[in-house]
């Protein structure tokens, strides 16, 4: 076979390697670059005119070079998996560059990047060991029933859903009383599920959450052209919704007196009229009724009709704080950690014993709720694979920081200073870039480099 020689042999070379698909890098016997194509300049994000004639450890770990190692070994290389660069994956053929006397003249590398295949089965990969740990733990709830969400094995907690287990097979209308957070919506789900009304509809309301000029219309519905703005074929409330279902009134206590009136109607007479219209129509529902107010105190004050109350006040579920159950705040952070693992596609961290002393010494106001944001946070912020009381300072709400081992404040500190640094150097000095990865604002960003005096000689605006 003749092949080409001289000015042209060059020429076929040149266009051999830039139809590759690959990225093909050519070093002499020194380590100096002779060819980098166009393909290898998008890999690795290195113009052929920065790299031509430099020696190729100018760019890359000397110890992630298989190019150098090549020259030293004369060993050729097959589809051998590399990682030449932190975020980058390939896999690499190389071969020596010999003359004719066997003597290395230099070293030839074929790259093909595999970076998105790796990261995609990276994410697979997590995303297959969360579900089969979801897997592994379903089975604590699949004999739990209509409350299988309500985690927990407190006596307080298991007294109050042995006795909505009980009610949820009757047509007993319930008031569940409890701070804000505790699950009261949770318990109404489960009184539902448990019911025999489970296969019709479960309207929930939230009555904080309605303007007050907007309850009738909400309640009762409407009919067409009965008001200005109102749909041409009129609407459905949602006591009409919940039509042989349950009807969830979050929130009783802020129900205006008139509306207080007409709800008592409702349950007395099983019909509702809606706005502009003259027939009734006919309503089966089931009442649950949820507050975190003192009802009986209401009806004293004048605030809350007595006949409803009694009406609504046929049995009474009474729903424990957090603080009153924290031996089931291991068991919810771990269900609540597994779950944001899953959402935020992480894997999830194990908390260190001073780390649950600081979830359990908290008195959690805010009950369920707050706990759940708190391990969302913890899960959006947080990186590491073991959590420290010290790394939960920045997740935790303010008034939960005074709990906090003495003695951590220094190394929380230490913690922040070294975070902040590192993120500077990554981001190569960009302010505005690293105050984005760290979650604070600029201005934050410039106080804490004032406050914990970081050297700025590498920072740039």
């Amino acid at each position: 076979m003749n092949l080409p020689t001289g000015k042209n042999a060059l020429l076929y070379l040149k266009t051999l390697i830039e139809t590759s698909s690959d990225g093909i890098s050519i070093i002499d016997s020194t380590g100096k670059v002779q060819f980098w194509n166009s393909t290898a300049e998008k890999i690795y994000g290195i113009p052929y005119s920065d790299i031509k004639d430099q020696h190729i450890s100018h760019f890359f770990k000397e110890e992630d070079l298989k190019l150098l190692e090549i020259l030293e070994t004369k060993a050729p290389v097959f589809n051998v998996y590399h990682q030449p660069r932190p975020d980058k994956h390939v896999l690499i053929s190389s071969s020596p560059i010999l003359d004719d006397d066997d003597a290395i003249i230099g070293a030839i590398s074929i790259d093909q990047d595999i970076t998105n295949i790796v990261k995609l089965n990276e994410k697979l990969t997590l995303t297959s060991a969360q579900l089969q740990k979801l897997k592994q733990n379903s089975h604590v709830t699949e004999y739990t029933g209509p409350f299988a969400e309500i985690k927990g094995s407190s006596s307080a907690i298991q007294k109050a859903k042995e006795l909505a287990l009980k009610v949820a097979s009757t047509e007993a209308t319930v008031l569940i009383q409890g701070e804000s957070g505790v699950g009261k919506e949770l318990f109404s789900q489960g009184i539902h599920d448990g019911s025999t009304r489970n296969n019709k509809p479960f309207i929930p309301v939230n009555c904080g959450a309605i303007p007050e000029a907007l309850f009738e219309s909400e309640f009762f519905g409407y009919e067409k052209g009965s008001f200005t703005g109102a749909h041409k074929e009129g609407k459905p409330g949602k006591i009409e919704l919940a039509h042989q279902g349950t009807l969830f009134l979050d929130e009783i206590g802020i129900l205006p007196l008139g509306m207080q009136a007409k709800l008592l109607r409702v349950l007395q007479e099983r019909e509702v009229y809606r706005i502009g219209g003259s027939s009734a129509k006919n309503v089966d529902i089931r009442i649950i009724a949820a507050t975190n107010a003192d009802l009986k105190k209401m009806v004293q004050d004048g605030q809350f009709r007595e006949d409803l109350y009694y009406r609504l006040n046929v049995v009474t579920l009474n729903i424990p704080p957090l603080r009153e159950r924290k031996e089931d705040i291991p068991v919810l952070i771990s269900t609540f950690i597994d779950e944001f693992a899953v959402k935020y596609k992480k894997l999830s961290p194990s908390l260190n014993k001073t780390a649950l002393n600081l979830f359990i010494s908290y008195e959690w106001p805010g009950n369920i709720r707050e706990l759940r944001n708190v391990v969302e946070r913890l899960i959006i912020f947080n990186d590491k694979k073991a959590i420290e009381a010290i790394h939960l300072a920045d997740v935790f709400p303010v008034e939960a920081r005074t709990v906090i081992p003495e003695g951590l404040a220094y190394d929380k500190a230490k913690l922040e200073k070294d975070r902040i640094t590192e993120v500077l150097k990554t981001t190569h000095g960009n302010k505005s870039a690293a105050a984005k990865k760290l979650g604070i604002s600029r201005v934050s960003l410039y106080k804490k480099l004032k406050d914990y005096q970081i050297n700025l000689d590498f920072v740039q605006e």
